[in-house]
């Protein structure tokens, strides 16, 4: 780069150096980071119309969350990546090493390095932490899916990307779900199908919060509307302090238009 010269070269050099230094702290503060470990991650779990973009509003009006909205369920394509690939490498590994084996080297699949990458890539480029974040996520309502049945595997393996990352399980009452512009449309076969979709999806949530133990907590849209106190419970799981007026803020606000 020239060397900045000439009248206002000073003032011009100084905000050079503030600008550099600047980038310094943060490749530092990056740096520090080793991998995330000072992250928290929490992901909202739920399913379609259910008042899970308030609920990302309600998060995301704490100080340090960033709770980032649906990505239509991209993150399994990684698991399915992860997971084929551990497959591959079943088997005696003195044969893969054979150049003239089928599945040469993939005996050698480096899971962890798998692991570490797939945390890197979904942070740089869904979740996108900013330097103030402390805990991340996302929301999504697609978690249960009727043609695959490794719900509880996905979550698994998410655990595995995300250390110490917690699931927010988020319901509502399916009669006003089922009546909603997108499950009810259709002739009274579709309509049926779509409830019997919807309490099966709900079924594998609760069951799937049940499984997590500590690693989830529930919540049910109708509750927290009529009361927004009932939101107090959801805070001190969260470790975060709960404040009313800020909740009922949040919640006067129209959310997912």
């Amino acid at each position: 780069m020239a060397p900045v010269t000439g009248p206002g070269a000073g003032g011009e050099l100084d905000a050079l150096h503030a600008e550099n230094a600047r980038l310094r702290e943060r490749v530092q503060r990056l740096r520090a980071r080793n991998g995330e470990s000072d992250l928290d991650y929490l992901f909202v779990v739920t399913y379609g119309r259910s008042g899970s973009t308030l609920v990302s509003g309600l998060l995301n009006a704490i100080p340090g969350y960033l709770i980032r909205g649906e990505n239509r369920d991209a993150l399994r394509h990684l698991f399915d990546f992860h997971r084929q690939l551990q497959v591959n490498a079943r088997g005696p590994k003195a044969n893969f090493r054979q150049r003239t084996h089928p599945f040469f080297g993939a005996g050698d699949f480096p899971e962890d390095r798998s692991l570490a990458g797939i945390r890197r890539l979904v942070l740089d480029t869904v979740l996108r932490p900013k330097a103030d974040t402390r805990v991340v996520g996302f929301k999504e309502i697609t978690w249960f899916n009727e043609e695959r049945d490794d719900l509880g595997e996905y979550v698994a393996w998410l655990r595995e990307v995300f250390p110490g990352a917690r699931f927010l399980v988020n319901t509502r009452n399916l009669d006003d779900v089922g009546r909603s512009s997108w499950w009810g449309e259709g002739d009274a076969d579709q309509v049926a199908a779509n409830r019997r979709h919807l309490q099966a999806n709900e079924t594998a949530l609760t069951t799937l919060a049940d499984d997590l133990g500590a690693a989830a907590y529930r919540i049910h849209y109708d509750d927290y509307v009529a009361d927004p106190g009932a939101l107090a419970g959801l805070f001190a799981w969260l470790g975060e302090p709960f404040d009313l007026d800020a909740v009922r803020a949040v919640l006067e606000v129209r959310h997912s238009i």
